[in-house]
């Protein structure tokens, strides 16, 4: 299950943040590290110092030019939040996140990414909808602010206790409860996405000057909802038979 965890740092500014978070994986058994726009360098001798022995994961992290590249295999994306937003979203605790995982890691495919946001300012209300959910860590709220290392060694800690619990539950067997059910992407859904919001353009549902929150409701929706590929599959041929429709003016919707 730890395997499958990958750790998104975006737009990180100091190096040695990175080696903390290094340090803080390894602490727990998570090795997939992605960095997203790194605002600075990544091998120093301040991050290398950080992550006291596990540099390694520096010279292995994967570099994305943007989020959508960097969680793109992923089946399930939570960004870690401290701020309130106009929308609401599904919230989690690190601990209710972790009792998710072997749900979630049950298939072949899953790939679970542990987003987290700028030093300063966070993850976006965009990148925030690309997530399925949030993770908030419940800090004091006179003094709610955690060093990037810190906030990854709380969820990673609780990411860990979750996988020994079902390492004595299962006596080691990571899939004992797997199906045959295959898991969407995070690169499939943005195509959905995009291909949605193509369709309801078309047929004049959206507007994209006056979109009044339609496609994050939207998002919500189906991220909520988790559809597997094959209902995926049905919900893009629905669009693309909307679309044949749209533009066949011999077609009347029914009355």
């Amino acid at each position: 299950m730890l395997e499958r965890l990958r750790t998104v740092l975006i737009g990180t500014s100091h190096p040695g943040n990175i080696g903390g978070v290094a340090r803080a994986m390894h602490n727990m058994g998570l090795a997939d590290l992605a960095l997203v726009a790194p605002r600075g360098e990544i091998i120093t001798q301040d991050s290398i110092s950080r992550a006291s022995g596990a540099d390694h994961l520096l010279h292995s992290a994967r570099v994305s030019p943007t989020l959508d590249e960097a969680v793109a295999d992923c089946t399930f994306v939570v960004g870690a939040s401290a701020r309130s937003r106009t929308l609401p979203w599904p919230m989690l605790s690190p601990r209710e996140l972790a009792h998710r995982l072997p749900e979630e890691c049950r298939q072949d495919n899953a790939r679970v990414a542990l987003v987290f946001g700028r030093e300063d300012s966070g993850l976006t209300n965009d990148e925030l909808h690309r997530c399925h959910a949030h993770v908030h860590i419940p800090t004091n709220t006179d003094f709610s602010s955690l060093n990037l290392a810190a906030a990854v060694q709380v969820i990673a800690y609780e990411c860990r206790v979750a996988w020994l619990e079902q390492q004595a539950a299962t006596g080691g067997d990571d899939n004992a409860s797997a199906n045959d059910e295959h898991l969407v992407s995070h690169a499939d859904l943005e195509r959905y996405f995009a291909h949605l919001e193509q369709t309801l353009t078309a047929i004049e549902f959206h507007d994209p000057d006056k979109p009044r929150q339609l496609m994050a409701r939207l998002r919500r929706l189906y991220m909520r909802a988790r559809p597997e590929q094959i209902e995926l599959n049905i919900l893009r041929g629905i669009l693309t038979a909307t679309d044949k429709a749209a533009t066949d003016k011999t077609i009347q919707p029914p009355r």
